[in-house]
């Protein structure tokens, strides 16, 4: 990668919530075709909501040259997530991952995921979570290379889909190693 060419990880500013939600949208659209089309329409129009909503604790966002490329949100509990205390997730929860397509396979996902663990670090959390599905296999599976692992008793049901919840111990967690 040259200089040109450098990942920056940094808070969203509030004139880019267009931008955001553009990446947004655009990585999750490969997943317009496992959905009803009346269902991807609702996860889309949630999706852009979320972008210009309040409750997030942080948005961080990625870029290369100016460009958003890349962005997640990081909300301090389930209830400021997604509404649920009954979850019982009292620390740090990162959703709607995001990274353009054509910029996967850089790591750029690593990289924000790792800075919303140093976040909680420097906040005196000890765990982060996550929720996703099936759907998203490829999201699964780096979740689990980087040592996240399933927390069942926070799993939930949006309609008939199985939401499965994950956490990572960021006191034992290699994740860290490279950004605190």
């Amino acid at each position: 990668m040259s200089v040109s060419q450098e990942i920056r990880i940094r808070d969203a500013e509030d004139f880019e919530q267009e931008a955001i939600a553009h990446v947004m949208i655009e990585a999750y659209q490969q997943y317009a075709h496992d959905l009803p089309q009346p269902r991807w329409e609702e996860y889309r129009d949630s999706i852009r909501k979320s972008v210009y909503g309040h409750a997030p604790y942080a948005r961080i966002v990625a870029e290369i040259d100016g460009e958003i490329i890349g962005s997640v949100q990081m909300f301090l509990s389930s209830e400021a997530a997604y509404g649920k205390p009954e979850l019982g997730i009292h620390s740090p929860i990162i959703r709607l991952l995001a990274v353009s397509p054509s910029f996967r396979g850089r790591g750029i996902a690593t990289l924000l995921i790792q800075e919303a663990a140093r976040r909680s670090v420097l906040l005196g959390y000890s765990t982060l979570h996550l929720h996703t599905s099936d759907m998203m296999a490829s999201a699964v599976h780096l979740y689990e290379r980087l040592g996240f692992e399933r927390a069942y008793d926070a799993d939930t049901r949006n309609g008939d889909t199985l939401v499965k919840s994950y956490w990572i111990d960021l006191s034992k967690a290699a994740l860290l190693e490279r950004v605190v």
